[in-house]
């Protein structure tokens, strides 16, 4: 969830709990990021990348977490980043969404936006959508009225009490609904979904802001098999619309998505290919996979 849907969900979920006299908490709990630009930038995808990084570099307190990490991700690709614990694969993406300041390299949107010239909030408006681990939804909501949250774009708290979405806007939520398998649920409260269920309803509310590029974080932990299956159909459908890059390590999972696979160890790409090519590397199998 960007950070800008956070800060203003608590301000939406406590206007509700007011005028219902309720004792209602929202979920979450991060805290936004300050400043957006006046314009978002346009993404140039004429040399065939949406993202690219170049020998990128960061330690905290003299560990060096990413070391001259360089890698690219075209257009519609769904790319799967896998690798041993602490390989780099969360800073990375804290790096590519503004979290986390490099030391050293370049990190580009398309060919002409350089990330590291904006802040956290600034980089979610200009398309890029990031889903952490444990879902974020607001449980308080239906289904409906977060993914109408993640559709407005005044912020005010007057503005989002009495908004009253156009038949565009009502066809793109009915779009969603339908893409996150959803659509007999709308009415529900997002606190009465299965795990499953939350991971889509967020990913739902990241399509709603029409992300360029998605990082998804471990998206099928703690799901279902059944879960885990309907997530692969997602992610399937969202790719060539969407590009997205997913962190996970189960391969089951992997195995289902993948068509080019990054291992990452050290803070660097240790493999890059198919996913048997990766699992037949003798250096992935010594660091990562295991005999």
């Amino acid at each position: 969830m960007t950070p800008d849907l956070m800060e203003e969900g608590a301000r939406r979920a406590s206007a509700y709990a007011r005028m219902a006299a309720k004792d209602r908490t929202e979920s979450g709990g991060r805290h936004a990021a300050t400043g957006r630009p006046v314009v978002p930038g346009e993404v140039d995808v004429a040399h065939g990348r949406i993202l690219y990084l170049e020998d990128v570099s960061v330690s905290f307190d003299g560990f060096r977490a990413i070391n001259k990490l360089s890698l690219d991700i075209a257009p519609g690709e769904l790319r799967c980043i896998i690798g041993p614990n602490g390989a780099g694969k969360t800073t990375m993406m804290d790096i590519i969404t503004g979290k986390t300041r490099p030391d050293a390299g370049t990190v580009f949107f398309g060919s002409t936006i350089d990330l590291l010239r904006y802040k956290e909030a600034e980089i979610a408006q200009m398309g890029i959508g990031r889903k952490f681990q444990k879902p974020t939804v607001f449980e308080q909501l239906t289904v409906y009225e977060n993914l109408e949250l993640a559709l407005k774009t005044d912020k005010g708290v007057r503005a989002s009490m009495f908004f009253q979405p156009d038949s565009a806007d009502s066809d793109r939520l009915a779009e969603v609904l339908r893409t996150i398998q959803l659509a007999d649920s709308v009415n529900r409260l997002a606190g009465t979904l299965s795990h499953g269920q939350k991971q889509w309803l967020e990913i739902g509310m990241l399509l709603m802001q029409d992300p360029k590029l998605l990082l998804l974080d471990e998206p099928v932990a703690g799901m279902t098999d059944e879960e885990t299956a309907r997530t692969a159909e997602l992610f399937l459908t969202l790719k060539g619309q969407h590009s997205l890059m997913v962190v996970e390590h189960d391969m089951s999972f992997i195995q289902a998505i993948s068509e080019k696979v990054t291992v990452l160890h050290e803070g660097s790409v240790l493999a890059e290919g198919t996913l048997e090519q990766v699992q037949n590397d003798e250096r992935v199998i010594e660091v990562y996979l295991g005999r």
